[in-house]
């Protein structure tokens, strides 16, 4: 039996993966625009995702569908641990609580354990494989715009009990294409994969005040001291 699952998943998600892609945070991101406050309050609200979605699919490892994706190699909250570690030093536990957007995440994820266990495959599938397919990326992307040495910050982008991580996604596709799903259930589970996304942006939404307030500190900072040195005048009506 195959549900094509993974094809409808990608064909399915494919304008909101666009959008996600396209959100202040992500964009700049992209182009190696990262600052470390607010890529740091990133990982702390993933850090509560993870947690939440790691418990559950734990939890339901003998479910009848998700056992078929449940690879505890994937788990991603203690890379995170480490990266909260190296951004907020020992006592990080201490220093931070889910935004209100992390915090809907996480009871969405818990709710539907709860009431359709079934659905976290779209869950599993929009976070995992999104750090697969660019977490080398994004883990250059990060060193460069922070300045990070490596090893440093970056544990999150890191699957050291992956070999093969493009053979892994193959068998990860294929595990979902074998799910014991009919049409119905495969489109649900479409339906809550553009849901994640959504959740996703709104995490990436709260940060851009941040990013924004930062990115014009750093210009403002950057253009005074040139104006100090009698090098450049600031462009503004005065």
């Amino acid at each position: 039996m195959s549900s094509n699952l993974a094809k409808k998943l990608r064909e399915g998600t494919k304008k909101a993966h666009t959008m996600a892609e396209n959100t202040g945070f992500i964009a700049c991101f992209l182009k190696g625009v990262v600052e470390k406050n607010s890529y740091r309050k990133l990982v702390s609200n993933l850090y509560f995702v993870y947690t939440a979605m790691e418990e559950e699919l734990e939890r339901h490892h003998d479910h009848p569908i998700l056992s078929k994706i449940y690879f505890p190699e994937l788990n991603r909250k203690s890379a995170l641990e480490q990266d909260l570690f190296f951004y907020y030093g020992a006592n990080w536990r201490e220093q931070f609580a889910p935004s209100a957007a992390a915090e809907a995440y996480v009871q969405r994820i818990r709710e539907i354990s709860n009431t359709a266990p079934e659905l976290m495959v779209a869950h599993s599938y929009t976070r995992y494989l999104g750090d697969l397919s660019g977490g080398q990326i994004l883990k250059g992307i990060a060193q460069r715009g922070m300045n990070l040495a490596d090893g440093e910050g970056t544990a999150f982008y890191e699957f050291k009990t992956i070999s093969d991580e493009k053979q892994f996604k193959a068998t990860y596709r294929q595990a979902m294409d074998d799910l014991p799903v009919d049409e119905a259930t495969a489109d649900r589970i479409v339906a809550e994969a553009n849901d994640a996304f959504g959740l996703n942006m709104k995490m990436f939404k709260e940060l851009e005040g941040n990013l924004v307030k930062a990115i014009g500190q750093m210009l403002f900072n950057t253009l005074t001291r040139k104006r100090s040195r009698g090098g450049t005048e600031l462009a503004t009506a005065e």
